[in-house]
């Protein structure tokens, strides 16, 4: 009989982790899935070489006694051995409550076929593991994307239509993004991956929220900041102007003498997160002329350049 190296067969080290593990036979199984590999032999054979590779490896308890027989034996990948010589007798019997014992080698049956003439307690110092149960099913890939979104569409929650394109097909789906949902946070839809495999749960829609840095508000934490235009004479002079906050419009004091870049802060105006916490509003000031120029107001600008320039 063939000595199975299951760690070579996903392509692991020995002493890999569970997660490891996993994810090696998960890019495997998506590799050389038939649903992808029609009438492919190899892709076929291989698929089911890494389905039984982690059916042992994939669980800690089988996993446990497939390293013990092979630590103390030494055996390497395709080794050829008489199972007689290491306790097992000539008659064992296997027992499935699913799948059938076409699907693995001589070698799984053997030690992990289930109930029947071995017992196991006897060769790895533990009790047997019974009957198992054996399926190709399992969970669909997560799949990732990410999402754009304004800073007044994360204050009020906004509900998107997204087109996606899987391994199989483009589908539309809508989605409501939370109230105070903050650059970088993820949101998580449930079976809205890819497809689970023989029956297995569909993978679960990963979208990954990204706050637009353009537009009229910038958002910092969960303080913001918009720009506003201010002509000279009210820079210079003071007075009151209307400004866009995202609860509506209000009136805001400009101090006199103010310059390009100066920063007016409105308290509890910012954003509000998921938790009710609200932060600021900065209202940067920027200076600049009207687009159009009177006669009247260029006779005022040269009078007031006159005056300037004998300072």
């Amino acid at each position: 009989m063939e000595y199975k190296d299951y760690y070579n067969v996903l392509g692991v080290d020995k002493n890999a982790t569970q997660d490891e593990i996993k994810k090696a036979y998960r890019k495997l199984a998506k590799k050389y899935h038939p649903d992808i590999n029609k009438d492919n032999k190899e892709a076929e054979k291989k698929f089911k070489e890494a389905n039984e590779a982690y059916e042992v490896l994939g669980d800690e308890e089988k996993r446990k006694k497939y390293d013990t027989f092979g630590n103390q034996h030494d055996f390497q990948n395709g080794y050829d051995f008489d199972p007689s010589q290491y306790g097992f007798g000539n008659n064992v019997k296997y027992e499935y409550r699913t799948g059938n014992a076409d699907e693995y080698s001589d070698f799984f049956n053997m030690f992990f076929g289930g109930d029947g003439g071995f017992d196991f307690s006897s060769f790895f110092g533990g009790e047997s593991t019974g009957r198992r149960s054996r399926s190709y099913s399992h969970k669909g890939e997560d799949v990732e994307a990410q999402i754009e979104i304004t800073v007044e569409e994360g204050y009020e929650g906004v509900e998107k239509l997204i087109s996606l394109r899987g391994r199989r097909a483009e589908k539309k789906l809508n989605f409501k993004v939370p109230k105070g949902v903050k650059d970088g946070e993820k949101i998580r839809l449930k079976g809205q991956g890819e497809k689970g495999i023989n029956g297995g749960k569909n993978g679960d829609l990963i979208l990954v929220v990204k706050i637009k840095p353009e537009g009229r508000y910038t958002l910092e934490g969960n303080n913001i900041t918009t720009t506003l235009d201010v002509f000279p004479w009210t820079a210079a002079l003071g007075g009151e102007m209307p400004v866009n906050t995202l609860d509506g419009r209000i009136k805001i004091k400009i101090p006199e003498g103010i310059q390009t870049d100066s920063k007016i802060r409105i308290g509890k105006k910012g954003y509000i997160d998921k938790n009710g916490k609200r932060g600021d509003l900065y209202i940067k000031v920027r200076i600049v002329n009207p687009k159009r120029i009177t006669s009247e107001m260029k006779k005022l600008f040269e009078e007031f350049n006159k005056i300037t320039n004998k300072t």
